[in-house]
């Protein structure tokens, strides 16, 4: 059963059977919003949002994952591609990033997952965006945090996995923002941690 995070909500990543979850998906859709008027339409754009993750050793950052540097140095964490104009809405993923946690290394405490788009739009422009956690041994959804569109802003911080004692624990942040990169969102990041 899925739960419908609200922003700052916390999950703990446990299997409802018990036992610690192994690997986990965090999935990005989103689709350009309807455009309104004849011009409009004719001027809309292909919406490209990046999905990253960094993964921190207390407030240092010591990798990311994006789509120009698909798997974490440890090979823990994997992007599995970029994807340039959405278009799963509610439904699938246009973009994943695979965190096989039992291989992330002892010294990286919490990976943060970032939203950005990269061609400048404003959530304004986007429509229907989410970032879901599924177990990628089930395919159950654990988790779906719906992105607030609608803002002037460019990015989000969307959500966090950390350590919680033996296992790990999942907040939503959904901080909007602005940046085309994880690099311009890295200061906003710091306030998460």
């Amino acid at each position: 059963m899925s739960v419908d995070l609200t922003k700052g909500q916390r999950i703990s990543l446990t299997k409802s059977g018990g036992g610690e979850l192994t690997v986990v998906r965090m999935g990005l859709g989103w689709k350009a919003a309807p455009r309104k008027g004849f011009l409009a339409r004719l001027t809309a754009r292909e919406i490209d949002l990046d999905a990253s993750a960094i993964l921190f050793a207390g407030a240092q950052p010591q990798d990311v994952v994006f789509f120009q540097h698909l798997t974490s140095d440890d090979g823990s964490v994997r992007h599995t591609g970029d994807n340039l104009v959405g278009g799963a809405g509610q439904g699938g993923n246009d973009e994943s990033i695979l965190v096989d946690l039992q291989r992330v290394p002892a010294h990286i405490d919490q990976i943060v997952f970032t939203v950005n788009s990269f061609t400048g739009q404003t959530f304004e422009e986007v429509d229907n965006a989410f970032c879901r956690l599924v177990d990628e041994t089930t395919g159950q959804e654990l988790a779906r945090y719906t992105l607030s569109g609608g803002g002037r802003h460019t990015a989000q911080i969307m959500a966090k996995v950390a350590r919680s004692g033996a296992g790990w624990q999942m907040t939503a942040i959904g901080a909007a923002t602005h940046g085309r990169t994880f690099q311009d969102l890295l200061p906003v990041v710091a306030g998460h941690l």
